[in-house]
C-alpha cells in the first residue's frame, strides 16, 4: 500500500497561459487527477464510488506558489491522506520539477463524501478509511524527503 503517490507529467504546450507558465487552474487539475490516480491504485475508481451511490466533492482548495513552470517540464505531484473525518478527508499535495528538485507548488484540498442521490454527505466506510495509509506532518514529504514509500503487509 502506497501512502504517499507520485503522480508524473510532463507539461504541454497547451497547459502554459500566454506568459509561458502553468496557471493556477492546470495545478487544481493535476491535483485531481493525482488523486483520484492515488485512489484507483488503492482500489477505489470512480466507477466503485459510483456503484455505490457516493462521490467526492471539494469542500476547499488551499494553494500555495513558489516557482514557476514551463512547457517541456517534468513535474511530480506527490499526494497523500493526512487525515479523515466522518464525512471529510484532507489530501495534501506537494508539487515539485525533478530536474532540480525545486518545490513549485503546496496544496491541500478538504474532500467530502456525498451521496449521490440525497446530494448530501454521508460517512465514509472503514473500507474506504482501511484502504489507505493516513501520512503525518513529520512523515509529509519535502524536497530532500520526497515520495516516500510506506507499505503495510
Amino acid at each position: 500500500m502506497l501512502a504517499i503517490y507520485p503522480y508524473h507529467h510532463i507539461i504541454g504546450e497547451n497547459e502554459v497561459e500566454s506568459d509561458g507558465y502553468v496557471g493556477c487552474v492546470t495545478y487544481l487539475l493535476w491535483t485531481t487527477l493525482a488523486a483520484q490516480e492515488h485512489s484507483g491504485k488503492q482500489g477505489w475508481t470512480t466507477q466503485s464510488y459510483l456503484e455505490m451511490g457516493a462521490a467526492w466533492v471539494v469542500r476547499s482548495h488551499h494553494i500555495e506558489y513558489f516557482l514557476p513552470a514551463s512547457a517541456g517540464d517534468e513535474v511530480v505531484i506527490e499526494t497523500w491522506v493526512s487525515n479523515f473525518g466522518k464525512t471529510r478527508c484532507l489530501r495534501k499535495y506537494l508539487i515539485r520539477r525533478p530536474k532540480d528538485d525545486a518545490i513549485l507548488v503546496t496544496a491541500e484540498t478538504s474532500w467530502t463524501l456525498v451521496d449521490i442521490a440525497k446530494r448530501a454527505p454521508r460517512r465514509i466506510p472503514d473500507e474506504i478509511v482501511d484502504a489507505f495509509i493516513t501520512v503525518p506532518e513529520s512523515d509529509e514529504p519535502t524536497s530532500k524527503r520526497s515520495a516516500k514509500t510506506i507499505h503495510t503487509e
